[in-house]
């Protein structure tokens, strides 16, 4: 029964992200480790398991990230001048989705897996999920050439940093990556901005 419950659950899965959108839960913004003791325990980690995060999971990791925390629409992660210029891709196996904050839900973008397009490392297209920080021009308007670049990765940088901070919390496995294919990613997905890093989540390998 146990192994029928969880082929039955990552069927939902599969179903689900293979959708234009998908509506994620309320994410839980209470309770979680303490943050001294999620900083003793943040680590770097390339081997993951290939099991799915749930949905809850996922609209967690994605508020801890840079979700909205306040009721003027402020992030959970700073950005220079308030600009919020910090974009998040999920990649899946099956399909890439815009993460909108404000609606808390995931919008298709593309039903390619563009985890090997990214980079080309093996631990990459294990890693059930992987994350792409861009920073979008369109929304740094006033921002001169070299301060889109500063601002664009010194903000990702606190955004990759949230993301550390919940996988510690939660025992899951991460890994934040520069060396990523960006020509590549803007052709794929078509926006007016830089992606800054990438950043793989899932469990640990001996949870496989």
């Amino acid at each position: 029964m146990r192994r029928f419950s969880i082929i039955l659950a990552c069927f939902l899965m599969c179903s689900l992200l293979t959708a234009q959108s998908i509506q994620l839960p309320m994410p839980q913004t209470r309770g979680g480790m303490p943050l001294n003791e999620a900083l003793s325990h943040r680590s770097t980690a390339r081997e993951f398991s290939t099991t799915n995060l749930s949905l809850q999971q996922i609209s967690d990791l994605l508020w801890c990230a840079n979700g909205i925390n306040r009721t003027d629409g402020k992030r959970t992660a700073p950005s220079a001048r308030n600009a919020q210029e910090i974009d998040i891709y999920v990649f899946f196996a099956d399909a890439a989705y815009l993460y909108d904050p404000v609606e808390n839900k995931l919008v298709m973008v593309s039903v390619k897996d563009l985890r090997p397009v990214t980079s080309h490392s093996d631990f990459a297209k294990d890693a059930p999920i992987m994350l792409l920080f861009v920073a979008n021009y369109d929304k740094m308007k006033g921002f001169d050439e070299s301060a889109k670049e500063f601002y664009g990765a010194t903000d990702a940088g606190y955004v990759s940093q949230n993301v550390y901070l919940y996988c510690s919390s939660n025992s899951l496995s991460t890994v934040v990556m520069g060396h990523i294919n960006r020509d590549d990613l803007k052709n794929a997905l078509k926006f007016n901005g830089k992606a800054i890093l990438a950043q793989c989540v899932g469990y640990p390998a001996s949870e496989e």
